[in-house]
């Protein structure tokens, strides 16, 4: 059985996602979830589905090894990011090479990048008058939306998409689709 953290900034449906997904799998558990803010409904989610939380700030992140040493602690295996938006630092994409996935709402390598995500994504796919966009399931590195992709999912943009129709069928592609990717990669180890 291998122990998963999930990184998570917001309100946390995929994160709910992922901890149900795997909550009767003999192949993982999700064990812990950490976030960078105090306020994100993420803790929340995943207290009420009995997995263990933590906060931590931009110091300890960037300048401490508190959070290497957490993950040590807990014995986790595999990292997942679930609308974190801070980029990792490099001794732990270091320490987990390999064994990190993150998931954006685009069709990388479009759409990518640092300040692209939720809303301003697919904001810019309408703008930009594309016939589709997706979701990206990938590895990280040491670059925002960088590493080798695993997975890519599309759907159509219709004529009459705002920025919340996109998001909210965005959403459906990365529930049905990032836990059993993660499963797939998680199996591999």
């Amino acid at each position: 059985m291998k122990n998963i953290a999930i990184f998570a900034s917001g309100s946390g449906t995929n994160a709910e996602q992922i901890i149900r997904y795997f909550a009767h799998s003999e192949t993982a558990r999700v064990t812990l979830l950490l976030s960078n803010r105090e306020d994100a409904y993420a803790l929340t989610r995943a207290r009420t589905l009995g997995v263990e939380t933590i906060v931590f700030d931009r110091s300890t992140f960037r300048e401490s090894d508190r959070i290497p040493h957490l993950l040590a602690e807990h014995k986790i295996d595999f990292l997942v990011l679930a609308g974190f938006l801070w980029l990792l630092p490099t001794a732990l994409v270091q320490a987990y090479s390999g064994r990190i996935l993150n998931i954006h709402p685009s069709l990388l390598p479009a759409y990518g990048g640092k300040g692209m995500y939720g809303n301003r994504v697919h904001q810019a796919v309408i703008e930009a008058g594309e016939k589709e966009s997706g979701i990206t399931i990938h590895r990280v590195d040491e670059i925002y939306d960088n590493g080798a992709i695993v997975a890519q999912y599309k759907l159509k943009v219709l004529p009459d998409d705002t920025p919340e129709t996109l998001a909210a069928r965005i959403h459906e592609l990365e529930y049905t689709h990032y836990p059993r990717v993660i499963e797939q990669e998680i199996r591999k180890l």
